[in-house]
């Protein structure tokens, strides 16, 4: 694990004793400082959306030649350790093809497309390539998307906020000394975080029903966060 800050400190002209810098704490000096924190770690969750696309003369035979790749994909996945819980439905449309080719033509109805999504929780990161092979292998032929994460971020996040925390003191100190002025005490704290995981597109139609194998390298994620603190000064 590593931990990485970063920050940009604004000096408040409380020490002219603006209405800005005094603002909740009337006739207060001030100094308003923000630090931002980033912590990572490799991750232990992978995010799927996988899908499965059937084309039909008919839009109920479309539909139910991808009811049928979609219910073998569902028992694949579950066959593959995946709860029940972590696999949800998250598109279901049915629609009609057109043929575009005839210059100056009308569309020419040629059939029917039905297209159904459903995103996955793998909480075994290891098994996230073996269990893709056969969700391909037993129906789906869509990969939208892939993204990593954490069954537990907290313990990440409070790396990153304790890293901002740190960040502006560091940051507040070095003004209150360059201003020549001694740091007090906290009075307001106000934080933001940026969690995971950020969905990362793969591609628009899987047409890899032959492969081998799919890597997957889920290298290192990052949860940042950010404070403002407003310190008194004497």
């Amino acid at each position: 694990m590593r931990t990485a800050v970063s920050a940009a400190a604004i000096l408040a002209a409380g020490l002219a004793g603006s209405p800005a810098a005094a603002e909740g704490w009337e006739g207060a000096r001030t100094i308003v400082v923000s630090g931002a924190g980033e912590a990572s770690k490799a991750p232990d969750m992978a995010y799927l959306t996988l899908g499965v696309e059937a084309d039909g003369a008919t839009a109920s035979e479309a539909l139910r030649k991808n009811s049928a790749q979609m219910e073998a994909t569902i028992k694949t996945l579950r066959d593959a350790g995946v709860e029940k819980k972590d696999i949800e439905t998250s598109n279901l449309s049915v629609g009609a093809r057109y043929d575009y080719s005839r210059e100056g033509g009308a569309p020419r109805l040629i059939g029917y497309q039905a297209a159904n999504t459903v995103s996955v929780k793998l909480r075994n990161l290891e098994k996230a390539g073996g269990v893709i092979d056969k969700a391909v292998a037993s129906g789906a032929n869509r990969l939208d998307s892939i993204a990593f994460g954490f069954a537990d971020p907290k313990p990440l996040l409070n790396e990153a906020r304790k890293a901002a925390v740190a960040d502006a003191r560091a940051r507040a100190s070095l003004y209150a000394e360059a201003a020549g002025v001694v740091l007090g005490d906290v009075l307001q704290i106000s934080d933001s975080f940026t969690p995971g995981p950020v969905p990362v597109p793969v591609m628009a139609r899987a047409d890899f029903a032959k492969a081998e194998a799919v890597p997957i390298a889920a290298g290192e994620q990052a949860v940042s966060a950010s404070v403002t603190i407003v310190y008194g000064i004497k």
